[in-house]
């Protein structure tokens, strides 16, 4: 069964984008002309925010029309709204994309090109998230009887990290590492049950086929997902579009990761406060117990 109207994220325009982010995803397509000026703003984009359009032109060694083509190409509305929208995205740091990692960087400059690329990325996931499907996503939740949450690979770690949290959903949570035993999960699910599917690509054969299964059940079933044209939303009630700017071909895929932990902090802490009193009271004294098992372990 295939469900033809899922919650979905609504994406914003590139106007609410880093821009230098912008350019990186769309340098590919673009003039080659307009390349050259994308090249140059990219390697040195402090320059160019305190440079003319002449002085940018010279830089880029093209003409002055190409530079202001460029910024339209780019979805600004001229010289002035490219520097305007530059000088608010250097204020979450200069994005170190992977082709800026050298060879001859060592481990300080590796740490701070890591460090911004991650936190840039994380900013234009939070952007990008979508509030209604996540609100959608903590209803389902909380009126859940079961949990069960499935991913492979650096997705699995995250599925895990939620089952973990199941004193904070409130109700049983599963995350089965075998392929064999998530199958016999799925097929076992029953309404009123959720399951969490989790695929940064949103192709993942194997979770796409679970998601399917697990709806042929009669439960329901939340997607964590950075690809909206992938097949695993057409088997999904609500989708959590995990957006980052990651490219899988090049790096592990942590940042995605990151992101995805980010959301299941997100989606426990809600229902943690939609649980309401009694369910905090009976947390602190875990938490409280778990901490006097830790000390009395020390000695």
């Amino acid at each position: 069964m295939q469900n033809t109207n899922p919650i979905t994220p609504v994406h914003q325009g590139s106007t609410g984008q880093n821009v230098l982010e912008v350019i990186r995803m769309m340098r590919a397509d673009l003039r080659k002309s307009d390349r050259k000026v994308a090249d140059a703003l990219l390697a040195n984009p402090q320059l160019i925010l305190n440079s003319t359009v002449a002085e940018t032109a010279d830089l880029a060694d093209v003409s002055q029309p190409t530079v202001i083509r460029f910024c339209v190409a780019i979805g600004c509305q001229g010289f002035q709204d490219l520097k305007l929208r530059l000088a608010q995205s250097l204020a979450f740091g200069v994005p170190a994309t992977h082709s800026a990692i050298l060879e001859s960087d060592d481990v300080g400059q590796l740490a701070t090109k890591i460090f911004d690329y991650t936190m840039t990325s994380l900013d234009w996931a939070r952007n990008h998230l979508d509030i209604a499907a996540l609100t959608a996503a903590v209803d389902l939740i909380v009126d859940a009887n079961r949990l069960e949450f499935f991913g492979f690979g650096a997705s699995a770690i995250v599925a895990q990290d939620a089952q973990q949290k199941f004193p904070l959903f409130g109700v049983p949570c599963g995350a089965q590492a075998d392929r064999h035993q998530q199958l016999m999960v799925a097929t076992m699910m029953k309404p009123g049950e959720v399951a969490v599917c989790i695929s940064n690509t949103g192709e993942t054969r194997s979770i796409v086929e679970l998601a399917r299964l697990v709806r042929e059940q009669g439960a329901k079933v939340i997607s964590i997902t950075g690809n909206s044209d992938g097949p695993l939303i057409n088997h999904s009630e609500v989708v959590l579009m995990v957006e980052t700017l990651e490219n899988t071909n090049l790096y592990t895929p942590t940042i995605s990761r990151i992101a995805a932990l980010v959301v299941v902090d997100i989606l426990s802490t809600a229902v943690v406060l939609r649980l309401g009193m009694a369910h905090n009271e009976r947390l602190v004294r875990m938490k409280r117990l778990l901490s006097q098992m830790r000390r009395n372990e020390l000695f």
